[in-house]
């Protein structure tokens, strides 16, 4: 596994729905993945936005400011079994959002199986159980995803101080 890198990596935000706010880690995962749209909005990294069967559990929630990302709808739990599911040729994933054991978790599995390597911050990952969460990201790691923070996958994307970028992500962690 490698540090990420901007050209080769993408974001992908699971399932981060109104349904799953009155749960206790909601509003820490919401806003650590808000954190990381707005840093791949400013690095230039392609995003992709699901919502599991937004009828009944929702729409994404509003503070993750979608902009242009519109969300793909999918019934399965893997995002990456989802119709539209499109990491424009990227060969990184950093993977954040709900539940750390269901969808995260099929997701990452599947991107591990076609060759993507994984990073996945276990402060934007959450379940509405703490075990069902814990052992999620041990899963995730022995699987082979790197598990790490927000503010470690923002600063390996930017490399480096002094840019305008890296202002402008300095402002999302402090």
């Amino acid at each position: 596994m490698s540090l990420l890198v901007r050209d080769r990596a993408a974001l992908v935000v699971v399932d981060v729905q109104e349904a799953f706010r009155p749960y206790a880690s909601f509003a820490g995962v919401a806003e650590s993945c808000a954190k990381l749209l707005q840093g791949a909005r400013i690095l230039g990294l392609p995003s992709v936005v699901t919502e599991q069967y937004p009828k009944g559990l929702g729409h994404t929630a509003p503070e993750l400011g979608l902009q242009d990302e519109r969300p793909i709808e999918k019934t399965v739990f893997s995002a990456a079994r989802a119709e539209r599911f499109d990491l424009a040729g990227r060969e990184q994933a950093l993977v954040c959002g709900i539940e750390t054991h269901v969808c995260v978790s099929q997701t990452v599995h599947d991107l591990l199986a076609a060759g993507i390597e994984v990073h996945v911050p276990a402060d934007a990952v959450g379940s509405r159980h703490e075990l069902d969460h814990a052992r999620g990201l041990e899963r995730l790691e022995r699987a082979g995803a790197v598990v790490s923070t927000v503010e470690a996958a923002l600063f390996e994307l930017l490399e480096r101080a002094g840019t305008p970028e890296f202002k402008a992500v300095q402002k999302l962690i402090l």
